[in-house]
């Protein structure tokens, strides 16, 4: 009987990244939201007009460059974990770099959205509207600041000349973390923003 060499070639073993414990963090952080944006989504059907107005008074072009800006750090996170896992430690780096600087730029235009309307008389005390925009945006903006450390971990482990299967495992619930803050954002931006 002969066995051809193409029979004997071994089909990767598909696994999911990170660790266990790291998907029952993530997993209860996206409950928390999911009852957030719920709780919104009744006080909105409970007063559609004062949201629908509110809603009116926030900058669309913000919010959906800070779409962009997260999308695109979430590629670079990808990239930073293909670039790992190839061993081309220096476009890893780059690519984390790259991904902190988007990070950086989000906060700065979220920070500016927020002087905007606090300035322009939309604070959080305004309505119930501001209050549970300020409320989500700034969850979420605590978020990407943790994800920024998270980030600047990933950074330190690119300039490792070797990852274990442990530590990697790591890396890649951090970057699991990064992916999360953009979710979320996802999220929060169509229902703040563009749902009426």
């Amino acid at each position: 009987m002969t066995v051809h060499a193409s029979s004997l070639t071994a089909t990767p073993v598909r696994r999911v990244p990170g660790e266990s414990g790291t998907w029952v963090f993530l997993f209860g952080d996206m409950l928390v939201f999911g009852a957030f944006f719920a709780t919104f989504m009744v006080e909105r059907a409970n007063n559609p007009e004062q949201f629908d107005l509110a809603r009116k008074t926030l900058h669309l072009g913000v919010g959906f460059t800070n779409t962009l800006v997260l999308l695109t750090s979430s590629l670079l996170v990808v990239i930073t974990l293909r670039a790992l896992r190839s061993g081309a430690r220096h476009i890893a780096r780059s690519a984390t770099v790259a991904a902190m600087a988007c990070g950086g730029v989000f906060i700065a235009l979220k920070t500016f959205e927020y002087y905007l309307l606090v300035t322009g008389g939309h604070a959080v005390i305004a309505n119930h509207f501001y209050l549970y925009y300020f409320v989500l945006t700034g969850i979420h903006l605590l978020h990407v600041c943790v994800g920024m450390a998270v980030l600047t971990f990933l950074l330190t482990q690119t300039r490792r000349h070797e990852l274990g299967p442990t530590r990697m495992a790591v890396v890649e619930g951090g970057a699991c973390f990064w992916h999360l803050v953009d979710l979320l954002w996802i999220v929060l931006f169509p229902l703040l923003y563009l749902v009426s």
